[in-house]
């Protein structure tokens, strides 16, 4: 299994989605210049953290139109596997791949804290490695993380089973409608998330919990 992790101006977490990849047996990962259409052969992307382009004009909209993602936006259309994490998942959203929008916490600050979020559906590629109601505890860290949706995309959601990862009883950090903590494309294929799963994979770090984000891809992949 071959990760590829992109890295745009000013993300701070691709080191750590790349390092949180090869913990998973057998996998290797490279970093993707944003500026270079070649993804490299890989056999799945990662849209990392951070402040891509320093979150000017509206986060991730300006990282949407790097050559990279022109490329990354065929890959997810051909089946391929497309992981976003915070800011990537802010992208994948700005880049029409994912549903719905990120705006700014209800409480209109940067939060930084580790949270539960439960597994609600456990038959895609990002969540195959859990059951179904089981709580993964990932830490956020965020200030524009609260996911929204119409009230008719959020019931058509909801419906499709689109609706992966929930926070859980403990407390909705940002104010997301129904509590979303991540989604995926209607194909299952394409997944974005607001908590660092990569922040997660050593239990030094408080939890492990997060890696099997990664390894579910890995298994999915075969």
């Amino acid at each position: 299994m071959r990760f590829g992790v992109i890295r745009f101006p000013g993300s701070c977490d691709e080191v750590d989605a790349v390092l949180a990849c090869e913990r998973v047996p057998g996998a290797s990962a490279q970093l993707l210049w944003h500026r270079d259409a070649d993804l490299g052969g890989v056999d799945a992307v990662v849209v990392p953290g951070g402040f891509s382009y320093g979150d000017y004009l509206r986060v991730g909209a300006i990282a949407r139109f790097s050559p990279v993602m022109e490329s990354v936006i065929r890959f997810a259309r051909d089946g391929g596997l497309v992981l976003g994490i915070c800011n990537g998942f802010q992208v994948l959203c700005e880049a029409g791949l994912l549903p719905g929008a990120l705006l700014p916490n209800l409480e209109r600050r940067f939060i930084c804290r580790q949270v539960n979020v439960e597994v609600v559906r456990s038959t895609f590629p990002f969540t195959a490695d859990s059951a179904a109601g089981e709580l993964l505890s990932i830490p956020v860290k965020h200030t524009t993380g609260r996911y929204y949706a119409p009230p008719q995309d959020l019931a058509a959601l909801e419906a499709g089973g689109q609706v992966l990862l929930r926070y859980a009883h403990d407390g909705n950090p940002n104010g997301s409608s129904n509590d979303i903590a991540g989604v995926s494309n209607a194909a299952g294929n394409v997944f974005g998330l607001m908590p660092h799963p990569e922040h997660a994979v050593d239990p030094l770090s408080g939890s492990d919990d997060g890696l099997k984000i990664f390894t579910s891809m890995a298994h999915a992949h075969g």
